[in-house]
């Protein structure tokens, strides 16, 4: 019964068809997850497939130098370790955990086993993946076209639409590491949306005070990732 309470705060895991829950339920784990915990490596087989509650998973791109990019976030809106069922147990990617908190964790087997064998979570799990795809290709082409305010600002809102708080405990240098830009940049950007009463930076904690502004000063990239997870969300696959 405490599973089904946590089922309700994760979008992919609500939607399932109680036929299909009454199989998940028993192989389903909560945890907690702990900021910077690396759920899985570059190349690495996957186990795990993490459906987070209140956590944000970074999904980094690690470069043979060891910088690294994030290339999407994931939250409870869907899934971490899609390679499970996309043909290949190895990823390319590194999970990171950006924001603690706590997810349901499953076996990748019986992830492999669901997948095939039932519509319903083809269905849910093909459509989060458009999503994804849509989240990873956007930022690229963000990355490449928009000032680092505008990114900044993309990123932030994408960040606290997953989370039940108008404050994330995040660090202007691990911000500009995910952006893959210089701190100074950062530092800059933050400072000219305090100044105008956007957000309040403190001892390594952004706050959110003006989200229509912050909106506002975002490039469209926000607003394409947003609706592509609104037009793929649970409740408008066929019954």
């Amino acid at each position: 019964m405490i599973l089904a309470h946590f089922k309700s705060h994760n979008t992919l895991l609500a939607s399932l068809p109680e036929v299909d829950w009454e199989r998940w339920h028993p192989q389903l784990q909560l945890v907690d997850l702990v900021v910077d915990q690396v759920l899985y490596e570059s190349g690495d087989k996957l186990n795990h497939i993490y459906f987070p509650t209140t956590a944000i998973v970074s999904m980094l791109h690690i470069l043979e130098n060891g910088d690294c990019t994030e290339i999407a976030m994931t939250g409870r809106e869907g899934m971490v370790g899609i390679s499970v069922f996309m043909g290949n147990t190895n990823t390319p990617s590194r999970g990171v955990v950006q924001q603690p908190g706590q997810a349901l964790r499953l076996g990748a087997a019986f992830v492999r086993d669901e997948f095939q064998q039932s519509i319903k979570v083809m269905q849910l799990m093909l459509r989060f993946t458009q999503a994804l795809i849509t989240q990873m290709s956007q930022v690229a082409v963000c990355n490449r076209h928009h000032d680092i305010e505008q990114q900044l600002c993309r990123w932030l809102l994408l960040n606290f639409d997953r989370i039940d708080s108008d404050t994330l405990a995040i660090t202007q240098e691990k911000i500009s590491t995910l952006l893959g830009v210089r701190r100074e940049g950062i530092t800059r950007a933050a400072g000219h949306l305090q100044n105008s009463g956007l957000i309040q930076y403190a001892r390594g904690h952004m706050h959110l005070l003006d989200r229509d502004g912050l909106h506002a000063r975002s490039c469209e990239c926000y607003d394409v990732v947003s609706a592509e997870y609104e037009r793929l969300q649970p409740q408008a696959l066929p019954t």
